[in-house]
C-alpha cells in the first residue's frame, strides 16, 4: 500500500477504502468467510466525480468551444483507453485483488478492469479527503497532458470515416447540413453524415467544415464501439 500511495502522492487516513477500490467482484464473492465489498460502487461514484470535474476543465480552460464539442471532448478524456493507460502509470495490475478464475484468464491485465478502478480510486479520495485531492489527482494524471490544442481539435476525423467505411464495398457516405443559427459573425452549423443513406453521426461547428468533421467524430464513435 505505501507505493501505491506513493504513486497516487496522498496517504489515506481509511486504508480501506483504498483496498475495496482495488478489489474485484471475483475476489469478493470467493471471500465467504471474511466477506469483502469490491470496487463497484466506488466505479460508480468516481465515474460522476471524474465527469464532473472533466467538464469543469473543458468549460474553464476551453472557453470557445460549443456544448457538443465538449461533450465530445470530454468522452474522449474519461474513455476506457486514457483511464488504461493511468493505471498502467500506476501499476495497478500489481496490486488489485482477484479471485482465482479472473486471475487465470488475464483480469490483472484486462484494461476495463483496470480503467474501472481508476474511477474507483478517485471515489476512494473523494470520500477520505474531498473534492480538492481528487482535483488534484484528476488534473495531474489525466488533464494535465489532454491533449487540448488546435492540432486536436482539427484532427481528420472525415478522412478516418471513408477509410474505415471503404474496407466493404459498395458503402457510400454522404454529408448534409440540417441547420444554421447565430448571427453572420457568430454562426453555428449543424451536419449529418450518412452511410447509404441512413444517418450515423450528427455535430455542430463554428465553420460548415467543423461542424462536417464533429459529425464524422461522431459516427466514428458509434461504430467502433
Amino acid at each position: 500500500m505505501d507505493k501505491l500511495e506513493a504513486k497516487i502522492g496522498y496517504r489515506f487516513h481509511n486504508r480501506e477504502l483504498l483496498r475495496t477500490a482495488l478489489t474485484h467482484s471475483s475476489y469478493a464473492n470467493e471471500r465467504h468467510s471474511a466477506p469483502c465489498q469490491s470496487y463497484e460502487r466506488l466505479e460508480f461514484l468516481g465515474d460522476s466525480i471524474l465527469g464532473l470535474m472533466t467538464a469543469e476543465f473543458l468549460f474553464n480552460h476551453e472557453p470557445s468551444l460549443p456544448e457538443g464539442r465538449m461533450t465530445r471532448l470530454r468522452a474522449e478524456l474519461v474513455c476506457e483507453a486514457s483511464l488504461h493507460r493511468v493505471a498502467l502509470k500506476l501499476d495497478l495490475g500489481r496490486y488489485m485483488r482477484l479471485g482465482r478464475g479472473e486471475e487465470n484468464t488475464g483480469g490483472r491485465q484486462r484494461p476495463s478492469i483496470l480503467a474501472d478502478m481508476v474511477e474507483a480510486i478517485i471515489a476512494a479520495l473523494y470520500l477520505d479527503s474531498g473534492m480538492e485531492e481528487c482535483r488534484r489527482f484528476v488534473n495531474e494524471m489525466i488533464l494535465k497532458d489532454a491533449e487540448i490544442s488546435d492540432a486536436h481539435r482539427t484532427a481528420d476525423y472525415k478522412t478516418q470515416l471513408q477509410e474505415l467505411v471503404q474496407r466493404k464495398s459498395d458503402q457510400h457516405i454522404s454529408y448534409t447540413m440540417t441547420g444554421e443559427s447565430g448571427p453572420d459573425h457568430n454562426k453555428t452549423f449543424s451536419f449529418s453524415v450518412s452511410i447509404n443513406g441512413v444517418v450515423a453521426g450528427q455535430g455542430s461547428g463554428r465553420t460548415k467544415k467543423e461542424a462536417e468533421q464533429m459529425a464524422a467524430m461522431q459516427a466514428l464513435e458509434a461504430l467502433q464501439k
